[in-house]
């Protein structure tokens, strides 16, 4: 991991690049360097995968961090902050730089460099709800049960970067990966997306009352915060000849069990699992945001 000091100003950035980032757009990378270093006093850290970028925040001590990378690199350090709870008293930054900005985009960041930079530099602290599940994990945005369709057939659904699972098969980044060293180039890759998942049987409970039970089939059901302390849920019931109503409530804590399912929160798909429950957390963590922006929802 590469780590580079600038001139000292009164005020001290930890910039941490994310390696995609680097990989797929440098030039963006170098702007947000250069703005960022024009402006206070910085420590970049280049750290080489999710080990090094764990460590570089670890050891940020009084400098405020800014990650410069894409929705899931803001995830990770999410994340990891709230591992080590040190959510509550640090303010997070984020220059958005790759090819899924729709989160950041989402929470109110410019997902221009030069504009993501001086908010970086100008901004103000925004406190937000973080959803938090009984495994330990964050949602930042949105969660949906099911994921979102896969990729046609005949293509190669399109993976996470680092290493990070393919949706719905934890397996199958590898595969693409040693698909793609053994085919020729300019022939189709035959590894193809798996069939959409059908209507699911589960139970949706909503700060202890029950949305949806067992036996009534379910197309989606979708989480996301909307006030304070309070989460939206919606679940759609399938339909037999007209259209169903949606179902929805508003509460603290959801819990959805029955078969296995998996689902999507922000750009990251997990499970399968029988039961999870969510809770939501006020104000549990801040992102710096230009003065005056508003959040336009996930």
């Amino acid at each position: 991991m590469a780590e580079v000091a600038t001139s000292a100003t009164s005020e001290q950035l930890l910039v941490v690049v994310d390696p995609v980032a680097r990989r797929s757009d440098g030039e963006s990378v170098r702007i947000a360097k250069d703005v960022l270093g024009a402006g206070a006093g910085m420590k970049l850290c280049l750290p080489d995968g999710p080990e090094e970028f764990a460590r570089a925040l670890a050891r940020r001590g009084s400098r405020r961090p800014v990650v410069v990378g894409d929705d899931r690199a803001l995830i990770r350090a999410v994340a990891l902050l709230h591992r080590h709870r040190e959510l509550a008293g640090c303010a997070l930054s984020v220059v958005p730089v790759g090819g899924a900005l729709s989160l950041a985009r989402s929470l109110g960041v410019p997902t221009g460099t030069v504009a993501a930079a001086r908010a970086v530099l100008d901004g103000v602290e925004r406190r937000m709800d973080l959803m938090v599940d009984d495994s330990d994990g964050v949602v930042l945005g949105a969660l949906r049960i099911p994921p979102l369709r896969p990729a046609p057939a005949g293509t190669v659904p399109e993976g996470p970067p680092d290493g990070d699972a393919v949706p719905g098969h934890p397996w199958l980044r590898t595969c693409q990966s040693l698909v793609r060293t053994l085919v020729p180039a300019g022939r189709p890759s035959r590894v193809t997306a798996a069939p959409e998942p059908g209507p699911s049987r589960l139970r949706v409970e909503v700060d202890g009352e029950t949305l949806v039970d067992l036996d009534q089939p379910v197309e989606a059901v979708s989480v996301a915060p909307v006030a304070a302390g309070v989460a939206s849920v919606e679940v759609r019931p399938v339909s037999v000849g007209a259209e169903a109503s949606p179902l929805l409530a508003e509460g603290r804590t959801v819990t959805v069990s029955g078969a296995h399912f998996r689902y999507r929160a922000d750009t990251v798909v997990s499970g399968p699992v029988r039961t999870r429950t969510w809770v939501v957390r006020e104000g549990a963590w801040g992102l710096t945001v230009p003065a005056g922006s508003e959040p336009t929802g996930s």
